[in-house]
């Protein structure tokens, strides 16, 4: 690295916040609204760097940034050193927020890392690469997901209304916020946030899974799926003939006892000695730790780095 860490700012931005931490003495931090999907990520990232700046009173000539929503596109931390030239950066390190939630999961080290929140994404690094399974988006993905639990919820109370499936005590929770359960398509579809109203649905499912037998089953499938994910992550990374494997269950999903419990058995009948472990971190530790994959770590080709050639 070029600079010392001491003058090093992490950032780990989500939809949701986007928050920062200085490392060194003072222990600067703070939090910014999310990212918006609507508008350019790396001018938003420029700005929140440019914020650390001014109100800690401090410059940061390196900055390790793991983000959700990089796409191709916005891949380029060339680009963004650049916009970041005024707030006196000279290195930029630039990751997936996948890559940094299992850094902080996990470490440096090998294993698998499923994250699930509104969305999902599974991780694996080991002898064979580093398999990224699922994550895929709520259109074609995400399955185990918040948002994929919250549309399994929706479609059963339909099928409910039109005779086509069982009861459920989620008919109620659906009807408290649409009251017109034939209508509520159409208030969902008409919802600029529809993604997140839908991922709602879930935490509503979670907490009727013991004792609504449509909602136990839709978390025990969720947790299958996101078992499948692991497991394959597992396999894609060379990792199915390791003597111990590890696996971390990370993001709000997790929570669920049932859907959790679902993975971990769904993880073990196929890979019996995978070790479920408890995560070591956040994704601002995470963040932290791009500081430290050397070149010859297997997930250096997933951190791009861009540095001012000269500087003073």
């Amino acid at each position: 690295m070029s600079e010392s860490t001491s003058l090093a700012l992490v950032v780990d931005s989500g939809q949701t916040d986007i928050r920062v931490r200085a490392l060194g003495p003072d222990g600067f931090a703070a939090t910014y609204p999310g990212v918006r999907t609507n508008a350019g990520l790396l001018p938003q990232l420029a700005g929140v760097i440019g914020a650390a700046t001014r109100e800690s009173g401090r410059t940061f000539p390196v900055v390790a940034i793991g983000t959700s929503g990089l796409t191709e596109v916005d891949d380029d931390p060339d680009r963004l050193l650049g916009l970041c030239r005024e707030a006196g950066v000279v290195e930029v390190r630039l990751a997936h927020d996948s890559i940094t939630s299992y850094l902080g999961a996990l470490g440096l080290g090998y294993g698998v890392v499923v994250a699930a929140g509104t969305g999902v994404v599974t991780l694996g690094v080991g002898p064979a690469g580093v398999a990224r399974v699922d994550g895929w988006g709520h259109v074609m993905g995400d399955a185990g997901s918040g948002f994929w639990i919250g549309r399994e919820a929706l479609e059963a109370v339909m099928r409910a209304h039109d005779g086509r499936g069982p009861r459920t005590a989620l008919t109620d929770v659906v009807r408290d916020r649409y009251p017109n359960l034939e209508r509520a398509y159409i208030e969902i579809q008409a919802d600029r946030d529809w993604v997140r109203v839908v991922a709602g649905f879930a935490r509503s499912v979670a907490a009727l899974a013991t004792s609504d037998p449509v909602a136990g089953e839709i978390c025990r499938a969720a947790g299958s799926e996101l078992a499948q994910s692991a497991v394959t992550a597992l396999a894609r990374a060379g990792l199915e003939h390791d003597p111990a494997p590890r696996v971390a269950l990370i993001g709000g999903i997790m929570k669920s006892a049932v859907i959790r419990d679902s993975c971990e058995a769904g993880i073990r009948r196929v890979m019996p000695s995978a070790g479920i472990v408890t995560p070591g971190g956040d994704g601002l530790a995470g963040a932290e730790l791009l500081l430290a994959v050397s070149h010859d770590n297997a997930l250096s080709g997933a951190v791009a780095i861009a540095r001012r050639a000269h500087h003073g």
